[in-house]
């Protein structure tokens, strides 16, 4: 599993504003079709930190096969900063806003960034799927994803284990041996790592 990660450092301001304003979150940049990796590349060269999962696949084009490596989810970067640098983003061509609520960016939550590059780290291959947020609540007993928690999504071959990003309404999937999932008690449902909060069924 491809990603494109880039870490940058804060420099200093002498402006005294609040820390929902000073302190660095990720956040969810919204981006013009087709235009995440070029996006991507401007704010590198800004110095920016961002994260672009991305995954191969395999397209037909005329008489042959190309692989590709395509944006995990469709028209989003995720960028980590504080509100007070948010014009480093918002200035790059591609990029439309910053996801929120009422114009003002929300913060994804820090855990729903660590299971994801948690997952895409250790060599699991996700691919995008459509968004979910109702189904059996499960847990990953063992493998590299041993102790996340998501959907199940039964399919004729398989099932599919279904982690979803509330704010952007985007969801992933990986191929699992339902083996190795659990059922989770609906007392452990209150919060899934990269999924909103749903009652389990």
């Amino acid at each position: 599993m491809a990603s494109l990660i880039v870490r940058a450092t804060s420099s200093p301001h002498s402006l005294e504003l609040p820390s929902s304003f000073c302190d660095p979150f990720w956040y969810a940049a919204y981006t013009s079709a087709n235009h995440e990796k070029r996006v991507a590349e401007q704010l590198a060269r800004r110095s920016v930190e961002l994260f672009l999962p991305l995954y191969e696949t395999v397209r037909r084009w005329k008489d042959r096969r190309v692989r590709l490596q395509l944006p995990l989810f469709p028209g989003y970067i995720l960028v980590r900063l504080a509100l007070r640098d948010r014009l480093q983003v918002l200035q790059v061509p591609g990029i439309a806003n910053l996801v929120g609520f009422s114009g003002i960016p929300a913060p994804l939550p820090q855990e729903e960034i660590d299971a994801l590059r948690a997952s895409l780290s250790s060599g699991v291959r996700a691919v995008p799927h459509p968004y979910l947020t109702v189904g059996r609540h499960v847990r990953v007993k063992s493998g590299p994803l041993a102790g996340m928690q998501g959907i199940l999504a039964r399919r004729k071959n398989g099932a599919r284990f279904v982690v979803s990003l509330e704010l952007i309404q985007r969801s992933i999937a990986v191929e699992m041996d339902e083996a190795d999932l659990e059922a989770m008690p609906p007392a452990e449902c209150g919060y899934l790592a990269a999924a909103p909060a749903r009652p389990c069924k």
